[in-house]
């Protein structure tokens, strides 16, 4: 699943340490995330959209399968 984690943090200027602090993950979680090495669950996808206060389906892109 792609997403535009990397996109937002850098329009908000906000390092991947920041954002894992405030999702509470490590920085390394974050990293997986935006090279697209793991799928963030449900529960992680809602909180960082709420911190980029967006909507799941901008951040994550689902694809059909």
């Amino acid at each position: 699943m792609d997403n535009r984690i990397k996109e937002y943090r850098k329009q908000n200027k906000i390092t991947q340490d920041e954002l894992a602090k405030a999702v509470d993950v490590t920085r390394q979680t974050i990293i997986s995330l935006e090279n697209g090495k793991y799928n963030a669950s449900l529960q992680l996808a809602h909180k960082i959209a709420k911190y980029f206060g967006v909507m799941i389906e901008d951040l994550f892109l689902f694809e059909e399968e």
